[in-house]
């Protein structure tokens, strides 16, 4: 055939793929397609989908995605497209937490952001799945598909199973805050290796309103995902099936032209922040929801979450601050029946698009509300908390903002004397040897994106304060991050990070530090003169490194107010 009628089939259905697969000029690559399976149908006539594999066994949380990567593979060739799986990198939060390896965890957002980008642009794929079980995995992926704006469908991996012991369900913080229980000597090894043995029983996502759930929950309400995508067991008839679905659904948006920017509006993302609120989720869901809509062009700013959460009831009684644990949520209808609730309330905008090429109204249309007798969501009448949960903090120890975690069980202020740590490690010690009491802020410093580099998440100090028992007597900040099973009085995010001379590179032991969720503010009580002295005599730390990716990242990051992006416009 020639190459003008093979430029002739060119269509909107092929408008990447066809570059590189048409023409005589394109027979050596055209070659190389064939021995990896291609037929004549695939190069010349069927739009191609590349499918992003988190796959590793890393991690439980990953462990089975080779699977549902086949199972996508599927839906998409049933649709009359041509599937090409690709692999890209996962990090193990809960294995690295605490040690210098989790600097790397935040990094590895870019990493899969950078690598789903280079695959598909590089090979010319007309659309994109990405399937994603990890943390970073999932705002990774929506930060690659809205850079490439081709039709694109996210896949959630799927919840794990609870763990059980001593008739109780238990799961991955169930571990770190017995680590917290032995150093007190209120259990020993032997109850220790128990749970740690027993807490993890299988593939799927920590078990909690963390942060893989609350991410999941959010790319759902974004209209990226499938109904009920994020609320579904990771070893599940329903896990199958949602991705042959999402398959097809790809399939069709590559048909109908539309893409991720077109459903990645600033109401998808207030919806997306609104169910946030709604579960209980993750602070990591302020900073990953603000990386992906500045990389889609999308304005959204702290303030918006101060705003939605005014008026949001937090609904779920959800780990780590609630009983439940999200397999508990599916076993009741899954996030549909929550975001109908939500949208009856009008709290939120049905209008918005989503991957099914219908609007969140219709696709909720037909959702059953929750059994009766449930009681893992609460009606609106009966609210875990009145209002959101996550906190944005001003004063000046956060100009430009902090995130704090206030579920109102641990109160909604906090006054007492700081106790400052240069690192996690060492405020973690102190917390288990007893030099932590009653009354303390503990600070942990320079542990931002810059100066950490990589923006830790504080799970390990944090647990620990749980369990010795501290967690209504102690508060914890930090410029670094809080995985989403940390509970407790928390404030994270802090921004200006000590590294760049934020004030709380200034604060000392003993001075007094207070934290107010109701009027919204972060206050380090020294007068205004004192502190100019310290800013006089403060002088910025070298570098902890400065090569390799780490040093890059430290070079290149912004400000967690914006997302920690390293590609900000």
């Amino acid at each position: 055939m020639k190459k003008t009628s093979r430029s002739a089939n060119r269509s909107a259905h092929r408008q990447y793929s066809s570059l590189v697969t048409e023409g005589v000029e394109r027979a050596p690559g055209r070659g190389m397609l064939r021995a990896v399976g291609f037929t004549d149908a695939d190069l010349y006539k069927k739009s191609q989908v590349g499918i992003a594999s988190t796959w590793s066994m890393l991690t439980p949380c990953n462990m089975h995605i080779d699977q549902l990567a086949r199972e996508a593979e599927r839906g998409v060739n049933a649709a009359g497209a041509k599937a090409i799986i690709f692999g890209t990198i996962t990090v193990a939060d809960g294995i690295s937490m605490g040690t210098e390896g989790m600097k790397y965890s935040l990094v590895s957002r870019e990493v899969i952001a950078d690598s789903i980008e280079t695959v598909v642009g590089c090979e010319g794929m007309d659309g994109v799945i990405a399937i994603g079980g990890c943390d970073k995995n999932m705002p990774g992926s929506l930060m690659a598909i809205a850079r490439l704006n081709r039709p694109a469908v996210f896949i959630y991996g799927g919840t794990i199973l609870p763990g059980r012991h001593a008739g109780k369900n238990v799961d991955i913080v169930s571990i770190f805050e017995a680590v917290g229980a032995h150093a007190r000597k209120e259990i020993g090894d032997r109850k220790l290796k128990e749970i740690e043995c027993a807490a993890i029983p299988g593939p799927g996502s920590c078990g909690g309103m963390y942060t893989a759930n609350t991410m999941a929950s959010a790319i759902e309400a974004l209209g990226m995902s499938l109904p009920n995508s994020s609320a579904q067991v990771a070893i599940s008839r329903a896990k199958q099936l949602d991705c042959r679905n999402a398959g097809a659904a790809v399939v069709n948006l590559i048909k109908r032209g539309i893409r991720p920017r077109d459903i990645m509006t600033r109401d998808a993302f207030l919806n997306a922040i609104t169910v946030v609120m709604a579960l209980g989720g993750s602070t990591n869901a302020v900073l990953h929801l603000l990386a992906i809509a500045n990389t889609a062009g999308v304005k959204l700013s702290l303030e918006d979450f101060t705003r939605i959460g005014r008026h949001v009831p937090v609904l779920a009684d959800l780990k780590p601050s609630g009983k439940y644990v999200v397999a508990e949520l599916v076993r009741i209808g899954g996030t549909t029946p929550l975001m109908k609730m939500l949208l009856d309330e009008h709290l939120l905008n049905g209008d918005c698009l989503t991957v099914t090429g219908k609007t969140l109204a219709e696709n909720l249309r037909a959702t059953k509300p929750y059994p009766k007798r449930q009681q893992v969501i609460r009606p609106f009448e009966n609210p875990i908390k009145k209002d959101g949960h996550l906190v944005i903090l001003y004063g000046n120890l956060a100009t430009e903002g902090a995130v704090a975690k206030i579920s109102g069980k641990e109160g909604l202020t906090f006054k007492g004397q700081a106790i400052v740590f240069e690192s996690e490690e060492a405020a973690l010690k102190a917390i288990l040897n007893g030099t932590v009491r009653k009354g303390h802020v503990i600070v942990i410093r320079y542990e931002g994106p810059k100066g950490g580099p990589g923006m830790r998440e504080m799970l390990s100090p944090t647990s620990a304060v749980m369990g010795k028992g501290l967690g209504k007597d102690v508060a914890l900040i930090t410029d670094g991050r809080f995985s989403g099973g940390s509970h407790g009085f928390v404030v994270g995010h802090i921004t200006p990070e000590a590294h760049v001379g934020g004030a709380l590179a200034l604060v000392k032991n003993g001075d007094t530090i207070s934290i107010d969720a109701l009027k919204r503010k972060l206050e380090l009580h020294v007068p205004a003169a004192v502190l100019a002295k310290r800013r006089k005599a403060w002088k910025q730390p070298a570098p902890r490194y400065t090569r390799g990716v780490l040093g890059k990242y430290a070079r290149e990051v912004g400000s967690a107010s914006t997302g920690a992006l390293t590609d900000l416009a």
